[in-house]
């Protein structure tokens, strides 16, 4: 055992070696005392609990300070596309600093903030032209819901405040953006929120009662809980609509057959804005550059981050349509709105290497190629008896877990638990694999790895699930 001589040093049997092998403990027993963890229950880390620190990252890979080597099976947090440990990006980074490390968006500009803003529109969909940066996700969100908003106001729609979400999305914590939430929990504690939120059902295919022998129809009448919903609140009162392309939130829900190309012919019908949230789905994930390309759609707003940078610095942007951008291009109008750190330069700058390398190094093809062995993969696993669903594109894949197969019973309260945070999350970091416990819906095991990932780590990842689901199996 060794003891703490300085924050970079330990001693052991006499030798001077680093801390980032040899003081899990240490690193630890001090996050326990300063840190507070995000989303995460604090009182369950006691002192024989200790909190998972990691220290190093390669490829698709990171290290534990005891030097325990884990597959990143969830990119991080759906952020790492390229994966760990890229020097050329670090690089960009360091050469940024060294030219400007800081100039901020509020009335001037800078060159990386001007050639990513023109790199995202090469790059999206449409019309969608003007770039809106932001710090990360969830302020691409508030953004969104404060444009809406206003430009409604502007053309006289004063009245045109409500929003449009799905049961069980999470589309971010700030006050505005947790509005447009639909995690109960999430939002119930911090009540009054801001008003205007409608909720419509998710897509959840396997569990529909509706149209379960029809994908298409499943997602036409789904489209119309939609319209349903405008009509029900007054067209007038309805600012925007806000959509995952695939919803992550409930477990990687995919959209039904010419769902998404409803949707935008209703919010056209009732001049209600349509915002793609693709803080998650867009940069490769889904192995196109935006879930838009993939599901073939325009919206008039798109929302990102994560992927934007591969997590290397924080970065976050609402791309925005002409039509919707022109109107605030006139006279001395101004959209009320922005952020101390958006389109920092260091960020942008690395940014613009992302997209280089996601270019070069056919990161997108890699992901188009690996999407029908991990749905064959993941699909073998249904021998098993509590695995029910299988779902999800790209790199973005979710497992329902079930007691029963046949009836589709799920997994509740006090079983969940035991189930989900009691063996198979501790049991998959035991054997080297990071994954996700989703349980705000059905509960599911998510998988979302970095894009460079090979079919042989998806024989890791899923080698080690079958292990485990099988223990679990016999536990039940």
């Amino acid at each position: 055992m060794g003891y703490k001589v300085s924050l970079n040093e330990i001693i052991t049997d006499g030798v001077v070696v680093t801390d980032t092998t040899l003081a899990s403990h240490d690193y630890s027993e001090r996050a326990r005392r300063h840190l507070w963890l995000h989303f995460s229950r604090m009182g369950a880390y006691s002192e024989t609990a200790e909190i998972p620190v990691f220290v190093r990252g390669e490829k698709s890979y990171v290290w534990d300070a005891n030097g325990k080597k884990y597959i990143d099976g969830l990119s991080g947090l759906f952020t790492s596309n390229l994966g760990h440990g890229r020097a050329d990006i670090a690089e960009v980074a360091a050469a940024q600093m060294r030219e400007l490390a800081y100039f901020p968006l509020w009335t001037y500009a800078h060159p990386t903030a001007i050639n990513l803003a023109e790199k995202l529109a090469q790059l999206a969909p449409g019309d969608l032209n003007r770039v809106f940066f932001t710090s990360g996700g969830g302020e691409a969100v508030e953004s969104a819901l404060k444009l809406a908003r206003q430009w409604h106001a502007m053309r006289g729609d004063t009245g045109r405040y409500k929003v449009i979400s799905r049961h069980t999305a999470y589309h971010g914590t700030t006050m505005g953006a947790l509005t447009v939430t639909g995690v109960e929990p999430f939002r119930t504690v911090f009540e009054p929120l801001v008003p205007g939120a409608i909720k419509v059902p998710t897509t959840n295919f396997y569990r529909t009662e509706v149209h379960a022998d029809d994908p298409e129809a499943f997602g036409l009448w789904h489209a119309q809980q939609i319209e349903d919903a405008i009509l029900r609140e007054g067209p007038e009162t309805i600012a925007a609509v806000f959509l995952e392309p695939v919803q992550n939130s409930g477990g990687c829900f995919t959209p039904p057959p010419g769902y998404w190309q409803k949707v935008r012919e209703i919010c056209t019908k009732y001049g209600v804005l349509l915002v793609s949230d693709e803080v998650i789905c867009a940069f490769g994930r889904l192995g196109y550059w935006f879930g838009a390309e993939r599901y073939d759609y325009v919206p008039d707003i798109i929302t990102t981050a994560k992927g934007i940078t591969s997590g290397y610095a924080p970065l976050g942007a609402m791309i925005v349509s002409d039509r919707i951008a022109d109107t605030f291009m006139q006279d001395d109008r101004q959209f009320l709105h922005g952020f101390t750190f958006a389109g920092h330069p260091v960020s942008c700058a690395v940014a613009l290497k992302n997209i280089e390398i996601l270019e070069n190094e056919k990161i997108l093809e890699n992901v188009r190629y690996n999407e029908p062995y991990w749905r064959e993969s993941l699909e073998s696993l249904k021998d098993l008896p509590i695995v029910g669903d299988i779902r999800g594109a790209g790199h973005f894949w979710a497992t329902e877990l079930v007691m029963n197969q046949e009836t589709k019973e799920s997994f509740v309260g006090e079983k969940a638990e035991r189930l989900l945070r009691g063996f198979i999350s501790p049991e998959m970091f035991r054997r080297g694999i990071v994954c996700r416990i989703d349980d705000r819906g059905d509960p599911v095991v998510q998988f979302s790895p970095p894009l460079i990932l090979d079919r042989s780590e998806i024989d890791m990842i899923v080698g080690t699930f079958r292990e485990v689901l099988t223990e679990a199996c016999a536990k039940i």
